[in-house]
């Protein structure tokens, strides 16, 4: 049974599914009291799409060892991805105890069922501690001279077409040359888009490694004389940290995936907007932080908003009603946030709540949701992918978009901002709770931040009545958008380099790592 589950996990490792449910399917047949076999088969059953059956396999794991924490995440996280809250509901006194004692999971899938970086940060040790086991082979000493270039390599599974690629391809575009040698290292499937075409051309070196092992990926690194090696992935889908264990380069740094603590002691620094880690949680942080006065979202091109005629209509919402906007992926709603969605609905005649649909048992869910608050399901109007020009295109049919609170809005609320659709946020206290809240500060527009649950549902009702008031919100965010920093990646870039600077000159002073504010404007 466990040489059938291996060969079950490295044949899902290549995306060959099928094959991998038949080697897990006789894994059970070998041992039906395996719960690690239905744990697994779940896992490659949602990588299909069918998050319903997935939760069932999730279940029998449970129905044969009660305490199997990993499965028990599983099954939480496939209950959010369709709003299945009851079933969340079910285990919500077990949620403060997963991970954080015996048994590890991964960490950021717990980022949406609570807003506790303490927590987060216990997840991310044990994870660390019982995953990576390397011991990084000794660097070579501290050069005697200064590079005159800095040799930075970027190290992803994501360098195609993927969100944080849309995040970051202006960043590896505007290096400048002078000051600094661009390497990337891709571990992550060739998907021969034109973004990854595009992404490649940005660096001066390009590498696919995705064949190679970890740690001679971190000897190849070495040899390139990698001076700074930043880790793009974190612990999300394909990351491969152990490479950092082994040491790529002498300062090792984590930037966008998690937006959490690695809980390891080889990534030396992490890098976020200043608002992002408040000084009272800094210590819920392994890494030293590199703090940035701004952040920034993908700058896109005018043209880049589709010029198809998208109407209210075409997309089911009403000509004149007041339109609230969650286009989050469905994960990350929770009954708190809903309760004041419904409680709005409520109040403004002919309002509508425009709601993302990830898959199809969210409609469903949700309706059923609606009418246990008293509103009509015709009040929910669900909105299906469509492609990202289209998608800014319709975004502008909306009056406000309404933030999720333990885990806000990323790419959407960068989607949002620069089509001009203002968004209502809820201040955190861990940093995906804080997304919405640096993103609108680094437009200058912190009217927009609330810092309790009655101040956000306030304000969104204030809003929603008064349209001299909303319009004059939409009318500066419409200046603000090209004139201040959340768009602006030439400015971030050079924010990014300074703070590359002042980590490399500790390194190169023989000092240990140390907070790095960035003042550069």
């Amino acid at each position: 049974a466990e040489a059938y589950i291996n060969l079950s996990i490295a044949l899902h490792s290549q995306g060959r599914l099928n094959e991998a449910i038949k080697a897990c399917n006789r894994c059970i047949h070998l041992n039906p009291y395996y719960p690690e076999a239905y744990n697994y088969m779940g896992t490659i059953i949602k990588d299909q799409g069918d998050v319903e059956k997935a939760i069932d396999y999730f279940k029998h794991a449970l129905k044969i060892k009660p305490d199997y924490q990993v499965a028990r995440v599983n099954k939480l996280f496939n209950q959010a991805c369709i709003c299945d809250w009851d079933g969340v509901e079910q285990d919500r006194e077990l949620i403060p105890k997963i991970g954080i004692s015996d048994q590890h999971i991964t960490p950021g899938m717990m980022a949406t069922f609570e807003d506790v970086p303490e927590r987060q940060k216990m997840r991310a040790k044990l994870y660390a501690k019982n995953t990576i086991k390397q011991k990084t082979k000794q660097m070579p000493p501290v050069p005697m001279i200064k590079p005159k270039r800095l040799r930075i390599g970027y190290f992803s599974s994501d360098f195609r077409q993927h969100a944080v690629m849309y995040l970051m391809a202006d960043i590896f575009d505007l290096h400048d040359r002078e000051k600094f040698e661009v390497y990337g290292y891709s571990f992550g499937p060739n998907d021969n888009s034109q973004l990854r075409k595009r992404v490649i051309n940005s660096f001066d070196v390009f590498r696919d490694v995705k064949e190679m092992g970890y740690q001679d990926i971190a000897i190849l690194a070495r040899k390139d004389k990698i001076d700074i090696a930043i880790d793009i992935n974190g612990y999300t889908k394909l990351c491969r940290p152990n490479i950092f264990a082994y040491r790529a380069a002498p300062i090792q740094i984590h930037y966008w995936g998690s937006g959490n603590t690695s809980g390891a002691n080889f990534i030396d620094y992490v890098i976020v907007p200043n608002i992002g880690v408040p000084i009272e949680y800094k210590h819920h942080w392994c890494e030293q932080i590199i703090r940035l006065p701004f952040w920034c979202q993908a700058r896109y091109k005018n043209d880049y908003i589709s010029d198809h005629h998208i109407t209210r209509k075409d997309m089911g919402l009403p000509e004149q009603g007041f339109v609230f906007c969650s286009f989050n992926n469905n994960y990350k709603l929770s009954p708190i946030e809903f309760n004041i969605w419904m409680r709005l609905l409520n109040k403004i005649e002919n309002s509508v709540l425009w709601i993302y649909k990830s898959n199809k048992w969210v409609e469903k869910n949700l309706q059923n949701e609606a009418s246990k608050r008293g509103i009509s399901p015709d009040r929910l109007v669900f909105a299906e992918k469509m492609p990202h020009s289209e998608h800014l295109a319709r975004l502008q049919l909306a009056d406000v978009l309404v933030d999720t609170f333990n885990s806000g809005a990323g790419v959407t609320a960068g989607d949002a901002l620069w089509v001009g659709l203002p968004l209502v946020t809820k201040l955190g206290k861990g940093f995906p709770a804080r997304t919405g809240s640096y993103m609108l500060e680094s437009i200058e527009m912190p009217e927009l931040i609330t810092k309790t649950e009655q101040e956000y549902e306030a304000l969104l009702l204030y809003l929603a009545t008064n349209p001299k008031r909303l319009s004059e919100i939409k009318e500066k965010l419409t200046t603000n958008r090209l004139s201040t920093p959340l768009f602006n990646a030439e400015l971030f870039t050079k924010h990014i380099e300074e703070g590359y600077h002042q980590a490399y000159q500790r390194y190169f002073e023989g000092k240990h790592p140390a907070a790095i504010s960035v003042t550069l404007t």
